[in-house]
């Protein structure tokens, strides 16, 4: 079996969604679960980007033993110095430069030319290659490059130094023929190619990152740089989990990686919640339904011989075919063990508090799902927000205008209001305003159930617009309104000081 390196961009790409940035504790958390699941390269981040993201390199490469250790540069001196100082405690190391190489790159953003861009991918890569041995040189939306000069481009660069070259689709334009064909373009007339490694970087805007991804595979690349549960700009990046599992199912690819898929359903789980991003149901291999039938037909063809309708076995991607259901009786090594399972280690003492939550949540529902006890083991995060919901009380009803009181802690000090609106949540957003009083404009107000039932906990996600910047707010609870309003107030802890 030849092998196939995983770059997981889960830290990088994957948390630019918006909303979705993590703290340098959540990403140390989310680095030492890559390294259990046996990834072999973890992009850390942008460090000139900002401090936080130059620290959380610098934790990252402290608190991982073996993947190496990856932080992205433009092809820039200044950003590569940057890079170069946040991976000195990196154990193995990599700086990840490059430049566009698409005409609409070359002529648009840089306003430049073939030649000069040419010059300036050369020289990042031997100005990087003074730091560290080895240098990645991405060519953005290589997928809209000519193959000709991007040829160019890989062998001078290869030249220069490169130990690795990403071929990114940028757009996620390609077909998955047209892909494979540039990455056999390359392996065939790129003098020098047995020097470095060709990976693939897909984006998902048509549907066919994994496609594309797996199409460049076949055809020579021997990198994959992924996400957890496909994460990304726009329409997201190739799914980490769809290639292992189409490589683990298809072996007679002949190709591996060192990924435990085991461990795949737990840290799925575990960025899910973090970044809270919900998994969408119908997604493959962790999605809530990727194991489950409704049709008779299928049904009764699983309960006859399993692989009639599953090519995959759950318990290959950490999904335990006999769950411990948790219920209002349960106990805290229950609670514990499916915490564990989900990838989440929790001391004694907040253990103690989740557990109390649990209980509580139990009393209300008939079944507590994965999502709920992944929430619960979240909440905690809300304890350091400096405006809390002290407690609210709505009147609606047919032919009754609805009305909310609302009571805030802020800072330690208590403040209350009462307001009436269109609705019971604009009743309540309306009360809230009156004690918060700035000019706050929802953008986005989405609502999402667990898992369907009329007693089941509610998701919402609110975007929160503030002197022309963005905010986003989460937050779940069984009593949707004041879901909607701890959202609203999680939105504003972001920018309320």
């Amino acid at each position: 079996m030849e092998k196939l390196f995983v770059f997981d961009t889960t830290l990088r790409d994957g948390e630019q969604v918006p909303g979705c940035q993590l703290n340098t504790i959540e990403k140390i958390q989310v680095a030492q679960a890559l390294e259990n699941l046996g990834v072999d390269v973890i992009e850390a981040g942008f460090p000139v980007s900002s401090p936080g993201d130059f620290n959380s390199v610098v934790e990252i490469s402290k608190a991982v033993t073996w993947p190496t250790i990856c932080a992205l540069t433009r092809a820039v001196e200044k950003d590569i110095d940057a890079a170069a100082d946040a991976l000195k405690f990196a154990k193995h190391k990599r700086i990840h430069t490059g430049i566009g190489t698409s005409p609409y790159h070359i002529q648009y953003k840089f306003n430049s030319t073939q030649e000069e861009i040419l010059e300036r991918a050369i020289a990042c890569t031997k100005y990087a290659k003074r730091y560290v041995e080895d240098v990645e040189f991405y060519c953005e939306d290589a997928g809209r490059t000519d193959n000709e000069y991007l040829a160019r481009v890989v062998e001078a660069v290869i030249k220069a130094g490169a130990t690795v070259v990403n071929i990114p689709d940028t757009t996620g334009y390609c077909l998955p023929a047209e892909y494979g064909e540039k990455i056999r373009f390359l392996m065939e007339n790129v003098k020098g190619i047995e020097k470095a490694v060709l990976s693939t970087h897909c984006h998902n805007d048509l549907g066919m990152a994994t496609a594309n991804t797996i199409s460049g595979v076949l055809n020579g690349a021997r990198q994959v740089e992924v996400t957890i549960n496909g994460i990304g700009e726009r329409a997201g990046n190739t799914s980490l989990e769809e290639v292992a599992m189409i490589l683990k199912s298809h072996r007679e690819i002949g190709i591996d990686t060192n990924i435990n898929t085991r461990n795949i359903y737990p840290i799925s789980r575990m960025v899910s919640s973090l970044m809270n991003m919900p998994v969408q149901p119908n997604k493959a291999i962790v999605g809530r339904n990727a194991f489950a039938h409704s049709s008779g037909i299928h049904q009764d063809g699983v309960l006859k011989n399993r692989e009639s309708y599953e090519i995959i076995d759950p318990i290959d991607v950490g999904l335990d075919a006999n769950t411990i259901a948790l219920t209002a009786r349960s106990g805290r090594a229950a609670l514990k063990h499916r915490l564990q399972l989900l990838g989440v280690e929790l001391n004694q003492d907040k253990l103690d508090k989740v557990y109390e939550q649990f209980l509580l949540l139990a009393d209300r529902k008939k079944t507590i799902t994965d999502d709920d006890v992944l929430l619960l083991a979240g909440k905690d995060r809300t304890e350091s927000h400096r405006i809390k919901l002290e407690y609210l009380q709505v009147t609606s009803g047919v032919g009754v205008r609805p009305v909310a009181s609302i009571g805030l802690n802020i800072a330690g000090e208590k403040f209350e209001a009462a307001a009436s609106g269109n609705g019971p949540v604009d009743a309540a957003i309306k009360a809230l305003k009156q004690i918060i009083r700035r000019k706050m404009t929802i953008q986005e107000f989405l609502i999402q159930a667990i898992n369907r039932g009329s007693d089941d906990t509610g998701k919402v996600h609110m975007q929160v617009e503030h002197e022309g910047v963005n905010y986003y707010g989460f937050s779940a609870n069984t009593d949707i309104i004041a879901a909607a309003v701890e959202a609203y107030i999680d939105a504003i802890n972001k920018f309320v000081k």
